[in-house]
């Protein structure tokens, strides 16, 4: 993972260089360093890193600020705030980072930021990969969640799937299942609604990505494979699997044309490429 380091202390960035040549999994370079945000920016300007640790107060724009331009940026690294001032917590979650370390820095607290990185870059990987075959991806939204007293912004292009169950949905991606509050509908209604829906009601509890949908299966009497076993609604045992996960979710049956058409538009577009 490579890292760039922002804070107007030279201590400090050689201390959390020296935390960070302390952290094996994942394992961290720091390929720069930038004592202002004009620093960091003339050189993002120019190249490229998975990881921002950036202090918030310094001279001139400050980490705050900072923060709010790399959401424009074109490859937009990942940003965990480093700094002595708790008070901007809320504002550093606002703006989409990773996590928010107080100085001074253990290396346990920074090996998870770094651990929570990496997976949201394979959740990014895998997004990307599913979605590869589109030739205007969508620009990105975020689904917040509220984990453990943290907001949590995870991107749509990531999630796989929403299910429902009781009261409560889980949101999946590649590499996490996470518990949060809303309904389908309201869901649907947002993000599936139309040709240029990018998720697709399988099920009255499930709500899966278009580019999420790798197979339909029907199963005989006593099911198959993986799948689960029919219920009243999806009464034909049909299931679909989800991509990357590989998990399959039964089908109602009146969304089995609806899902084969998906199937169908995405083998097309594989097809002219």
């Amino acid at each position: 993972m490579s890292v760039l380091l922002v804070d107007d202390e030279p201590l400090a960035r050689l201390r959390l260089r020296s935390l960070l040549e302390a952290c094996q999994d994942p394992a961290a370079q720091v390929v720069a360093e930038a004592g202002t945000a004009q620093q960091a920016q003339a050189w993002l300007r120019e190249h490229a890193c998975d990881l921002v640790l950036l202090d918030i107060q310094m001279p001139g724009s400050n980490g705050l600020q900072l923060a709010e331009a790399l959401a424009a940026h074109p490859a937009q690294p990942a940003v965990v705030f480093v700094t002595a001032h708790a008070e901007h917590a809320v504002r550093g979650f606002e703006l989409d980072a990773m996590d928010y370390l107080t100085k001074p820095v253990r290396r346990e607290r920074l090996q998870a930021a770094l651990t929570r990185v990496a997976q949201r870059l394979g959740e990014r990987a895998a997004a990307h990969s599913q979605r590869g075959d589109l030739d205007d991806p969508l620009p990105d939204e975020f689904i917040n969640i509220s984990l453990r007293g943290r907001l949590l912004r995870v991107p749509l292009s990531e999630v796989l799937y929403f299910k429902a169950d009781l009261k409560y949905l889980t949101l999946r991606t590649a590499t996490q299942s996470y518990v949060m509050d809303g309904s389908l509908s309201e869901l649907e209604s947002r993000y599936g609604e139309g040709q240029e829906g990018r998720f697709l009601r399988v099920h009255r509890n499930a709500l899966v990505a278009k580019s999420a949908v790798r197979e339909l299966l029907r199963r005989g009497p006593h099911g198959a494979g993986e799948a689960s076993p029919p219920d009243e609604e999806g009464a034909e045992g049909w299931t679909l699997r989800v991509a990357t996960v590989n998990e399959w979710l039964s089908v109602s049956r009146r969304q089995v044309a609806a899902v084969r058409e998906a199937l169908a538009a995405r083998q097309k577009k594989a097809g002219t490429e």
